[in-house]
């Protein structure tokens, strides 16, 4: 995927259109997301309290599963909804400046983008859970965003030279 992500997408949307198949594309890349959470949740809430925790441990417990629900919930509930509206208005951006992508190649794109990225915010949340914020952080997490953009700019690209191609 890594070495001709055109190839990839090329194949991808060749397929039949398959609204299902795009939805477990987006599952899959949230639920990598989430499992990136994990260590920087668990970070966050260990560093919130850690002399309570040592006295304690089912405290720990209690303070962190809220944590992990509302990761939960804001990756695999709010994620997807925002991300569909995320590839709805790059397709309605590539019809202003009159590119022809269709609206199921435009969501392909982005949700396959996202995860073929997932093995960078996997680096990304261990990053964030072991070293914390910092230079590392941010280099890993612009690092992540340039591969969602190049995966993403390359599915578009592909999509727009098949219509191209059906048209001629």
């Amino acid at each position: 995927m890594y070495r001709r992500p055109a190839e990839v997408v090329r194949r991808k949307l060749s397929l039949d259109e398959s609204e299902p198949r795009a939805l477990a594309y987006l599952m899959a890349a949230c639920a990598f997301m989430f499992v990136a959470q994990l260590p920087s949740v668990s970070r966050r809430v260990s560093l919130s309290d850690p002399d309570r925790w040592a006295g304690d441990p089912g405290a720990y417990q209690q303070a962190l599963q809220p944590a992990l629900g509302g990761a939960l919930l804001a990756t695999m509930i709010f994620w997807p909804l925002i991300l569909y509206a995320l590839a709805a208005l790059g397709q309605v951006i590539l019809r202003v400046l009159r590119q022809r992508v269709s609206g199921y190649e435009m969501r392909i794109a982005l949700f396959w983008g996202l995860l073929s990225a997932a093995p960078i915010a996997l680096l990304a949340g261990l990053t964030a859970g072991f070293v914390g914020q910092g230079i590392e952080l941010t280099v890993v997490g612009v690092l992540w965003l340039l591969a969602v953009m190049w995966f993403v700019a390359t599915g578009v690209r592909v999509a727009r030279r098949q219509r191209i191609e059906e048209t001629v």
